[in-house]
């Protein structure tokens, strides 16, 4: 089963692969300076391609709360690879870091350019793009603790969620991804997607609101909102 699976997922991520590369190819070098329009395509594209893998039955949704998110950074737990792919399919005009090298990858240069920005910047660049794209009305995903990691793990916070919050002037909004079994887990490859239906479950958090540290230093605030999304996010 596990490998019949495997065989599922390797197909899916070929059609996901094949769509990639037309749209970097014929379209995103176009139109790759409309971001939102951008947006919009890679949000339909990415969540076909969560229905595709959910119709095959490769995982599911449990969607406990996810209300509308508009202009706001969303910090969010990182159980898989597929997290991104699943808030950005879920949520319409959303971005996030990605790594570098993606760039450079000559199938995607065109796509990652479009909308995303990439993890070799320093920290004034990565402030004033992300800053650049908040202005434009879109939401900014930020994964806190840095890498993958099980729903009974508690890796150390990062304070770029409320960096990036704090620089932009938006607020932060928590989501609880977690699922009942391993998928796509960090250091695994691309098809390891468990051998039963794995499913994700999504808790919107209260929404953190970085006015009611207006009268911190930003040392201080950066601290303390850092522990109250790790309190939103893991208690």
């Amino acid at each position: 089963m596990k490998y019949l699976r495997s065989l599922i997922a390797v197909f899916c991520f070929g059609i996901f692969g094949t769509g990639s590369i037309i749209l970097n190819f014929l379209l995103f070098p176009f139109i790759k300076n409309n971001k939102e329009l951008c947006s919009d395509i890679i949000h339909i594209v990415w969540k076909f391609f969560l229905y595709l893998m959910m119709f095959f039955g490769l995982f599911r949704l449990d969607i406990k709360n996810l209300g509308k998110i508009e202009n706001k950074i969303i910090a969010a737990t990182h159980p898989s690879f597929i997290d991104i792919v699943i808030l950005i399919g879920l949520i319409p005009r959303t971005t996030c870091v990605v790594k570098e090298a993606l760039a450079h990858n000559p199938i995607l240069k065109h796509i990652i350019g479009s909308i995303f920005i990439t993890n070799d910047v320093d920290i004034e660049v990565l402030k004033a793009d992300s800053k650049k794209m908040l202005d434009k009305g879109f939401n900014f995903v930020v994964f806190p603790a840095g890498r993958r990691h099980r729903k009974d793990e508690h890796l150390k916070m990062k304070k770029g969620a409320a960096l990036i919050a704090l620089n932009a002037g938006k607020n932060i909004v928590p989501v609880k991804i977690s699922n009942d079994g391993d998928f796509l887990y960090i250091h695994e490859p691309f098809y390891a997607v468990n051998s039963r239906c794995i499913t994700f479950e999504l808790e919107q958090m209260p929404e953190i609101n970085i006015n009611d540290y207006s009268n911190d230093t930003e040392i201080s605030a950066k601290h303390k909102i850092t522990k109250q999304l790790e309190a939103e996010l893991y208690n």
